[in-house]
């Protein structure tokens, strides 16, 4: 039998055997149980990417600016990799590379746009803030610079998500902007293409529009869309470049840019359709976009294609016409510029 006593000095030396037991303890214990807890959560991969058209054009109809609009390109997703890389926002990366392209006499917005059938420039642009939802636009204006900047005072000076025409315009000035003649638009190419519309010398109508998607290091998207619209169009003619979820549309999962004959992608409210595929039906970005610009547009006949981004940083680009120039940069700087399928 074991006495009060005893047991006191047996359970002394019990706790000090633990207690050097516990000091002891091989050192990788320690480190695999600090492995065993969740990881951080990874950063999303950062980054942008830009169209300027889609269409049935050959190398040879291109030749004589394909390097220069590769250019102006590159510089357009420079612009906005410098604010992604500096911790900018989807929204600043969007509007920096958008207004490049609307700067370049070569595309079809801004300052190269197609003209109407009276020989004027009609222009529309769209900017979507994924993050919040928030979105502005305009169209038919005639005397804006760069519209983008003008669809961005909307979504952030106003109440209003769509501003047309005079009122635009009227809007552009109480906010400082500076508005320019007509003739600032012009250029001898598309004036020629005008004539050869009106001729019947082409088969179809040009068409064309830029547009970026961006996603920033905070993990924000957003969608950025400018054009000029169909050349010889008529009776204030807009097509989906400013309509939200048609041409342009961002939300907290996906950023779409759309570019193409706008009366399809209106009907079928292409950008945002991709987008809830993603949200609703699971689908991966590349099969949303894929069966919704390679099936439904194709089936009706209707060309052109997106780029589309989504909030892990995975992009697609599909498109069912001969061509599409569109171009990409993520967090290592490397730009990517192509034109056709097989590039």
């Amino acid at each position: 039998m074991i006495r009060p006593a005893t047991s006191l000095v047996l359970l002394a030396l019990l706790a000090a055997l633990g207690s050097c037991s516990r000091a002891s303890a091989p050192p990788d214990t320690r480190a695999k149980s600090a492995a065993a807890a969740p990881a951080a959560a990874q950063p999303p991969k950062w980054g942008m990417v830009i169209h300027t058209g889609a269409g049935n054009f050959t190398l040879a109809g291109i030749a004589e600016r394909k390097d220069a609009m590769q250019a102006a390109m590159n510089d357009a997703l420079l612009a906005g990799y410098r604010v992604l890389a500096a911790g900018g926002t989807s929204l600043d990366a969007v509007q920096a590379a958008i207004v490049i392209l609307e700067d370049s006499p070569l595309f079809n917005a801004g300052k190269g746009a197609v003209l109407t059938n009276a020989g004027t420039v009609e222009l529309d642009a769209a900017i979507m803030d994924g993050a919040a939802l928030r979105a502005g636009a305009v169209a038919g204006v005639k005397h804006i610079k760069n519209p983008i900047t003008l669809a961005r005072l909307v979504m952030e000076k106003s109440p209003h998500v769509m501003l047309a025409g005079d009122g635009a315009e009227a809007f552009a000035k109480e906010q400082g902007m500076t508005l320019v003649p007509q003739s600032y638009f012009y250029t001898e190419r598309r004036a020629r293409e005008l004539e050869r519309i009106k001729a019947a010398e082409a088969k179809q109508r040009a068409h064309g529009t830029v547009g970026a998607v961006a996603l920033d290091q905070q993990g924000r998207l957003a969608a950025g869309t400018s054009t000029g619209g169909t050349a010889n169009k008529r009776w204030g003619r807009i097509g989906d470049s400013p309509i939200v979820g048609a041409g342009t549309y961002a939300s907290d999962a996906c950023a779409v840019s759309a570019t193409g004959a706008g009366e399809y992608f209106i009907r079928n409210v292409v950008a945002h359709d991709i987008c809830a595929r993603v949200r609703y039906a699971r689908e991966s970005l590349e099969q949303a976009a894929r069966e919704v610009v390679l099936e439904e547009l194709v089936a009706q006949h209707g060309d052109g294609g997106v780029i589309a981004l989504d909030n892990d940083g995975h992009f697609t680009m599909p498109f069912n016409t001969e061509g599409m120039y569109r171009g990409s940069v993520g967090p290592d700087g490397q730009i990517v510029v192509k034109i056709y399928r097989d590039e």
